[in-house]
């Protein structure tokens, strides 16, 4: 048996080895780390939100259903689409589903030559996956020197067995493709569709909507752009918003309205849809959190949003770009990325760079991500960090940078400051061991007589 005060002690004392958005700046590229409201947790834990369940009758969770059902209705009118499924469960859940519902479109009109996915070299990470997990060949698409998709390679390998592009716009890169008019046009020209991965969502709320730029299906990050946690590896939402022609084969149920009925909202399938994708209807705590976020902020707030985290990156950016290499000398968008090229010359790799920040209380940025930039450090700040933070953040890059040229060696063995220093990252990755077992204690030694 074990002590209530044992136990709190054990799990504060562990709470105090980890980082978090709530004790200083998460700056993972590519994930939005911003700071979660804990109003959203208070709505999350109203009794007529958390004590229901999903297989109650509809008339005795009107509440519940009104929420997911104006969630669905923002969440199209932020993004320009025409409707929305809240079901999948996280990113690349969305991904998965968006994919699915392009094949069902193909094989609803006949067109069975739809083999291939055209995903630029700059796209969020877990699209090639998703494209192949669909049944679907995968081809690259390189960029050109700005960071933008090859133009006339789109056009060489865009054809009738394209079924979709996947484009992540704004790209892992941190850049606003300047051609993305006609790389939509290049694509609809062929008969495939454009998704667009929502991962990158938070540079442009209230600033561009992609449905109107011409993407046919996009997910959306909840645990991104709408703050619900990553904490624990989730839960996420990633839910799917769809242009009219693809409406039909969305999953279901989905919420509709049935105004002056009884009752009002109600359950109903699309007419093709390719059926469920999670149990149930999703990560629904989730989508209490993101409605919350959205309500909080209304347009004008959303689109200060973006206008804050592009604020933070470039500026982050123009304090950064003489210490380090960077790769696209453009404006960029919510985040950014760094090579430390010139540090590996000093033999300071990107993975010493990050560790060495956790000795000033940072988490890393992502590194070796995306995979076009040699030594990459992608930076994301997000929009609820102080000017205060960023500049002790810019404070330590600038420090480590000297050190690499000065010491390389402290660099490189660090963290000095942490409980655990370097984890043999590799074997953890091949072995992985989620199990807790039992070990066997030593015996005490004989008393003494």
């Amino acid at each position: 048996e074990v002590s209530e005060i044992d136990v709190i002690r054990h799990f504060t004392r562990l709470s105090q080895l980890n980082h978090a958005v709530d004790i200083d700046m998460y700056p993972l590229g590519s994930c939005t780390m911003k700071y979660n409201p804990k109003i959203n947790e208070v709505v999350a834990r109203l009794p007529g939100f958390a004590q229901i369940h999903p297989l109650q009758d509809p008339r005795t969770v009107q509440g519940a259903l009104e929420l997911m059902y104006r969630l669905q209705c923002y969440l199209a009118e932020i993004a320009g689409f025409d409707a929305v499924t809240l079901q999948p469960a996280a990113g690349a859940h969305g991904e998965l589903t968006g994919i699915l519902i392009a094949r069902a479109y193909f094989d609803s009109i006949g067109d069975h030559g739809r083999t291939t996915v055209l995903i630029p070299d700059s796209a969020h990470g877990t699209n090639p996956a998703t494209a192949a997990m669909a049944g679907f060949k995968v081809v690259e698409v390189k960029s050109d020197k700005r960071g933008n998709v090859d133009i006339d390679e789109l056009r060489r390998l865009a054809g009738p067995d394209t079924a979709a592009l996947m484009i992540t716009n704004p790209n892992t890169l941190g850049l606003w493709d300047e051609h993305i008019d006609e790389i939509v046009e290049i694509i609809h020209g062929v008969g495939g569709l454009v998704y667009n991965d929502g991962a990158n969502f938070n540079a442009i709320l209230g600033i561009a909507r992609p449905g109107d730029l011409g993407v046919d299906i996009m997910h959306f990050n909840l645990h991104k752009t709408f703050s619900t946690p990553h904490g624990g590896g989730g839960p996420g939402s990633g839910p799917v918003g769809v242009k009219a022609h693809l409406a039909r084969f969305l999953p279901g149920p989905v919420v509709a309205r049935n105004e002056g009925s009884d009752p009002e909202y109600t359950w109903a399938w699309p007419e093709a849809s390719i059926g469920k994708i999670h149990s149930f209807h999703g990560n629904f705590g989730m989508h209490v959190r993101a409605y919350t976020y959205i309500r909080m902020h209304g347009s004008e707030g959303l689109r200060q949003v973006s206008e804050d985290a592009v604020l933070a990156a470039n500026y982050l950016l123009a304090r950064l770009r003489q210490a380090y290499d960077l790769p696209y000398d453009r404006t960029c968008m919510h985040e950014f990325v760094l090579s430390a090229t010139r540090q590996k010359q000093r033999g300071v790799r990107a993975m010493d760079i990050a560790k060495r920040l956790l000795d000033f209380g940072f988490h890393p940025p992502t590194v070796y991500f995306p995979l076009i930039v040699p030594e990459a450090l992608m930076i994301e700040p997000t929009e609820t960090e102080s000017l205060e933070t960023l500049d002790a953040f810019v404070a330590a890059m600038l420090q480590i940078a000297d050190e690499a040229e000065r010491e390389p060696e402290h660099v490189q063995h660090a963290p000095h400051r942490t409980f655990y220093k370097r984890l043999d990252e590799v074997r953890a990755n091949r072995e992985l061991n989620l199990r807790w077992e039992p070990q066997q204690s030593a015996p005490l030694p004989a008393a003494a007589d």
